[in-house]
C-alpha cells in the first residue's frame, strides 16, 4: 500500500475524530455558559485539518521506533518522543494560526488570556495537552491505527470513500475560503483583526434575537448580510481590536 494512501487515510481519520474532540471540548468550556454545541473551525463540514495533519505527524513520529534512528526503546526515549510530538503539534498550531492572522486578518482561536502564550496563538497549557495527547496516541491509539492500516490494505475498495471525502473537503475549502476572503477584505479595509469565534457567536446571537433559523453548519448564512454583521462586530469590539492590532502589528 502506498505511503500517499496511508497518509490520506490518516488525514481523513484525524480530521473527523479531531472535529468530534473539539465539539465536545467547546461544549463544556467554562466560557460556554449556556452549554451550546459549537461547530469548530473555519470549514463548514465535520472535519478539522489541523488534527488531520496532526495525526499524520504523530503516526510518522511513532513509526520512528521501527527505524534505525532509534536503536533501543527506553523510558527516556519515549519521553523525548512525547516532547517532540508536543513540539510538532504546537508548531502545526502556530503556523496555521499565523497564516490566518497575517494572511487573512482572521484569528481562529485566542489564547491571549492563557499564561505563557505567544501572540495568542499557542500557549504552554495546550502544548502540555499535545504532549498528553501524544502519549495517549502512542499507548492507546497507534496499535489500532496499525490494525486499521492492515485492514485497509486488504480492503482497498474503502479508498473510494477516502476519495469522496477529499472531494467534499475541497468543495468545502473553496466555499469557506470565499467567506474568509470577504472577511479579510473588510478587515483589511478597516485595519482590524476579526476573531472568528466571536463573529460567529455574534451572528448566532443576532439570529436568536430576530428568531431566524440559523443552520448549524452554514453558520454565516442568515437573513442579515455578512457586511452588516462585520460592521456590528467592529463597532462592538473596537477597543479590543485596537489593542490587538497595536500589540501584534497586523497590517
Amino acid at each position: 500500500m502506498s505511503e500517499a494512501l496511508i497518509l490520506a487515510f490518516l488525514f481523513f481519520m484525524g480530521c473527523i475524530v479531531g472535529w468530534g474532540i473539539e465539539v465536545i471540548f467547546r461544549r463544556f468550556k467554562k466560557e460556554n455558559v449556556s452549554r451550546k454545541w459549537v461547530n469548530p473551525g473555519f470549514l463548514v463540514g465535520p472535519y478539522l485539518p489541523l488534527y488531520g495533519f496532526g495525526l499524520c505527524g504523530l503516526y510518522l513520529l511513532a513509526s520512528l521506533e521501527n527505524t534505525s534512528l532509534i536503536e533501543e526503546v527506553t523510558a527516556g526515549s519515549k519521553i523525548v518522543l512525547f516532547l517532540i510530538m508536543a513540539i510538532v503539534m504546537t508548531l502545526f498550531e502556530y503556523i496555521a494560526g499565523l497564516i490566518f492572522i497575517k494572511g487573512m486578518h482572521v484569528q481562529l482561536w485566542d489564547y491571549s488570556k492563557e499564561k505563557f502564550n505567544i501572540q495568542g496563538i499557542i500557549c504552554l497549557k495546550f502544548s502540555i495537552f499535545w504532549a498528553i495527547l501524544g502519549a495517549i496516541y502512542y499507548f492507546l491509539i497507534h496499535p489500532h491505527i496499525l490494525n486499521a492500516l492492515q485492514w485497509l490494505s486488504h480492503n482497498l475498495q474503502f479508498s473510494f470513500f477516502i476519495g469522496a471525502f477529499f472531494g467534499v473537503f475541497m468543495v468545502d475549502v473553496v466555499y469557506s475560503l470565499n467567506i474568509v476572503t470577504k472577511v479579510r477584505a473588510f478587515a483589511k479595509e478597516k485595519q482590524i483583526l476579526v476573531k472568528y469565534e466571536e463573529l460567529r457567536a455574534q451572528i448566532r446571537e443576532n439570529a436568536e434575537q430576530q428568531r431566524e433559523k440559523l443552520h448549524w453548519f452554514l453558520r454565516f448564512k442568515s437573513g442579515t448580510p455578512l457586511k452588516e454583521h462585520l460592521l456590528k462586530y467592529a463597532e462592538l469590539n473596537a477597543s479590543d481590536i485596537k489593542d490587538f492590532v497595536r500589540n501584534n502589528s497586523v497590517k
